[in-house]
């Protein structure tokens, strides 16, 4: 029988990608999404993955909406927490609304959606949680002290939670995108790309399909002495 996956996120850019992907190994594949109901309905229509609204920077939210993916679909073997949001100013003019936001969205959501999960994964033996950082969360980037701070977060948990769940048979791991080409690529200025791209030694950005093919491994029985680790999807820039 087809384990299911839980990709949040997952009807738009790298979880678009990430939900596919799943779907094609083989997997029942659900894909949450936030807010844009035109989008989500789109990607259903398109790919046949289920989608289901929840907020998941809100924990009751995401307990009601795990529990509706379970219901339609049976257990959830595997959790990708891709969901995220931006709030960019620099410190000095951020407020504590950007701050908060991005910190219950981006970091407070892999509690939220792991805590619900872990007791079932246990039981069966059997669990891949997959968690989407960021190089931001390795390096710093100005303009995003909330978004990075949430992003080094997720590699922090990830390792936590990885060390506790390790006897388990539940094997936790992160991805480290660089920039993207999704949607939010394009609203990028001509000279924000050729600058970026400058710092990456590979000379070109990461498609979608890429971090998808990390993820569809990280949540694969062949990963099965790999946790707690951070896989680097940034062509080389991350290591200078």
């Amino acid at each position: 029988m087809a384990r299911v996956a839980l990709v949040t996120g997952g009807t738009r850019g790298i979880g678009a990608a990430i939900s596919v992907e799943l779907k094609n190994a083989g997997y029942k594949v659900a894909a949450n999404y936030g807010g844009n109901d035109e989008a989500a309905q789109k990607f259903k229509s398109e790919t046949g993955i289920p989608v289901f609204k929840w907020d998941v920077g809100n924990a009751a939210a995401c307990a009601a909406g795990i529990k509706s993916v379970e219901d339609a679909l049976g257990p959830i073997d595997i959790l990708v927490n891709n969901a995220g949001i931006t709030r960019d100013a620099m410190l000095h003019k951020m407020t504590a609304e950007h701050w908060e936001e991005v910190i219950r969205v981006d970091l407070g959501s892999c509690f939220y959606m792991c805590r619900p999960l872990i007791d079932g994964m246990r039981e069966r033996g059997f669990g891949r949680i997959i968690n989407v950082s960021s190089i931001n969360g390795q390096k710093g980037q100005m303009g995003q002290t909330n978004y990075s701070a949430a992003k080094a977060g997720v590699i922090g948990y990830s390792k936590a939670i990885a060390r506790e769940l390790a006897t388990s048979g539940v094997i936790v791991n992160c991805v480290a995108p660089a920039i993207t080409e999704t949607e939010l690529f394009l609203e990028m200025t001509r000279e924000h790309i050729d600058a970026a791209l400058a710092r990456i030694p590979m000379g070109r950005f990461c498609a979608p399909d890429e971090i998808a093919a990390i993820v569809a491994f990280a949540a694969s029985p062949a990963c099965s002495f790999t946790t707690g680790f951070v896989f680097d999807a940034t062509g080389g820039r991350a290591t200078y």
